[in-house]
């Protein structure tokens, strides 16, 4: 499953449910491309359940490209800090 609510008050946030591979990378990249800018973009990954190496890489790149990640699951911090680690040596 997944699926991606999004709602504004000052900020675009999509809040992110289920689990997030190669598809629904695909698929968030749409949906964050369609934004015109005028808001700063958050994605809540409070309900995210499951991720592979592919999802963890593009919040990755979310982050450096100036999205907010918010509620992000330990787990998937964890595995974001290890990546970092990787890519500095």
């Amino acid at each position: 499953m997944f699926r991606v609510l999004r709602s504004t008050n000052g900020e675009t946030v999509f809040s992110v449910c289920g689990r997030v591979g190669n598809e629904q990378i695909e698929e968030l990249g749409i949906i964050l491309r369609s934004e015109d800018g005028s808001r700063p973009l958050v994605l809540d990954l409070r309900d995210v359940t499951l991720v592979n190496n592919e999802a963890v890489e593009y919040f990755l790149r979310c982050e450096s490209g100036g999205i907010a990640l918010r509620n992000c699951p330990g787990f998937v911090r964890e595995w974001m800090r290890r990546q970092q680690g990787k890519t500095a040596r």
